[in-house]
């Protein structure tokens, strides 16, 4: 077997808030990240501040967490929001958490903001955590080790709660027309887990989520993979590389867009990097084993 090989990203907190950016609205925060017509409105801004081809949302790793029960600190103009304190301390207490409801809340705003910015014509990225990131604004992860090591059997009836909510979140945003989904799970990377643990995370987790994700994401949808996570698949023998030729030289975010309908996975550079160049005009897919 291969080994997991882990890919040293320094977007990972860079989803898009910058002062220089908040600056050139006449937004107030923190509403600004809490209502669908002013996340719009930063997203465009964010969007003309990088020169990027898309609109990316939320502007955090909170949105999943928080609609699980999770208490936020919503931030100002130099930050979004951000976890504030931990709801739980078992598994028992993480399994009774209450499933999401998409009509209401944030999460809701969010996904009214995707639509009103793709019915604009405009690109979509929305940015879906993986477990370990959700968790992270639930529990302190040091309870999260401990069920991972002593209770195997619980992990997995959380990584299944987990799995089941974040694809109907995938079902919601493809509802809005949606067309690039990024999945990441920074805080679970072989970096922080070992390899040991992300191997498991690999088996009992990522690799049967993304198979479900595959079975019901659209032509019209494209699912960014975190490089961490791809690299992941491939040390485990989980998925292989696939190369589509686009026949010019061209960033990797312009390249996604392109090959939407041709993969539904790519995942070899971190999609917050809007300077990688494709210098030979190829992109790789990733597809699932």
């Amino acid at each position: 077997m291969n080994k997991i090989v882990d890919f040293k990203c320094t977007y990972d907190n860079l989803i898009g808030i910058r002062k220089l950016v908040t600056e050139s609205t006449n937004l107030t925060f923190p509403d600004a990240y809490k209502n669908w017509d002013s996340m719009a409105e930063l997203a465009l801004a964010i969007k003309e501040h990088n020169h990027a081809n898309y609109c990316e949302l939320p502007f955090c790793h909170t949105l999943e967490g928080e609609a699980l029960g999770g208490i936020i600190y919503y931030g100002d103009e130099n930050g979004g929001p951000r976890g504030k304190e931990y709801i739980c301390s078992t598994a028992e207490e993480l399994l009774s958490l209450p499933a999401i409801d998409y009509s209401q809340g944030r999460m809701a705003e969010v996904l009214q903001a995707c639509s009103l910015l793709r019915n604009k014509g405009e690109n979509v990225v929305l940015y879906i955590s993986g477990p370990f990131t959700i968790l992270n604004v639930l529990m302190d992860p040091r309870y999260i080790f401990k069920i991972f090591k002593k209770n195997p059997a619980a992990m997995q009836d959380i990584f299944d709660k987990l799995a089941s909510e974040i694809i109907r979140f995938v079902e919601e945003a493809q509802k809005v027309d949606v067309n690039l989904i990024s999945y990441g799970d920074a805080m679970g990377g072989v970096n922080i887990l070992g390899p040991k643990f992300a191997k498991q995370v690999v088996e009992m987790f990522t690799y049967p989520f993304l198979k479900r994700v595959e079975e019901i994401i659209r032509r019209e949808t494209i699912l960014l993979l975190c490089p961490k996570t791809t690299f992941a698949l491939l040390g485990t023998e989980r998925a292989q590389w696939r190369d589509i030729d686009l026949g010019v030289p061209t960033t990797y975010s312009e390249a996604c867009v392109q090959v939407i309908g041709q993969a539904k996975f790519v995942g070899q550079m971190c999609f917050k990097n809007n300077s990688f160049e494709l210098k030979k005009g190829i992109i790789k897919a990733v597809d699932l084993l």
